[in-house]
């Protein structure tokens, strides 16, 4: 299976499908520069968990799920959307007061902090429709008919951790430019930037 060329070209196709940035990627970031690199990894590995959950739900029941829902995917899209919606005009709003998006949760407790980058990161990539409609569309094809039963586990680890790299790269990255934010000015330019790309993203989400 290892050295079967159509696992090489799963493995081209999910690089490029993790590193086309989107709406995980804009809240990964949003919660590296405003809370730093932990804050970053906490919303990268809850993006994580929700690619886990995607594919074993995907696994075990997805056919299932479309053929008895078949407005699951809809659904879905438009659940995503509105948690971007919501997203976005809370970072507009707390631009327009001069505040970063997690400085409130940050002068209560780190952990908390912590805990609400996790929970975004999840619920950002639960709801959204692109991770649901990989494991169901694009994966099954990459299933090589003389493959083991456990293929689809290792396709499935795969995305999963090379999506968790790809966002931990940018949370490395990323996390250097916290001094700039900072101050109130550079910090509200990116709170309405981000608020602005957030909305952007839900309405290409619902479209």
């Amino acid at each position: 299976m290892l050295s079967d060329p159509l696992f090489a070209a799963f493995l081209s196709f999910t690089l490029v499908f993790v590193a086309t940035p989107g709406a995980t990627t804009a809240v990964v970031v949003r919660n590296a520069l405003d809370g730093g690199r932990r804050a970053g990894f906490f919303a990268a590995l809850g993006a994580a968990c929700a690619n886990a959950t995607h594919a074993t739900v995907a696994g075990l029941f997805g056919a299932a799920l479309v053929r008895l829902w078949p407005g699951a995917l809809g659904a879905i899209r438009l659940a995503g959307g509105a948690y971007l919606a919501y997203l976005g005009a809370r970072s507009l709003w707390l631009a327009w007061r001069g505040e970063a998006p997690l400085v409130a949760a940050l002068t209560e407790a780190h952990r908390e902090a912590h805990h609400r980058s996790w929970r975004e990161g999840l619920a950002v990539n639960l709801l959204g429709p692109a991770t649901l409609t990989f494991y169901l569309t694009a994966v099954p094809t990459f299933l090589g008919p003389s493959w083991p039963s456990w293929a689809y586990a290792v396709l499935a680890a795969c995305h999963v951790t090379m999506a968790f790299a790809m966002h931990s790269a940018w949370v490395v990255a990323l996390d250097r430019l916290r001094g700039v934010v900072r101050h109130a000015g550079p910090r509200r330019v990116l709170g309405a930037a981000t608020g602005l790309a957030l909305l952007a993203l839900a309405a290409r989400v619902m479209r």
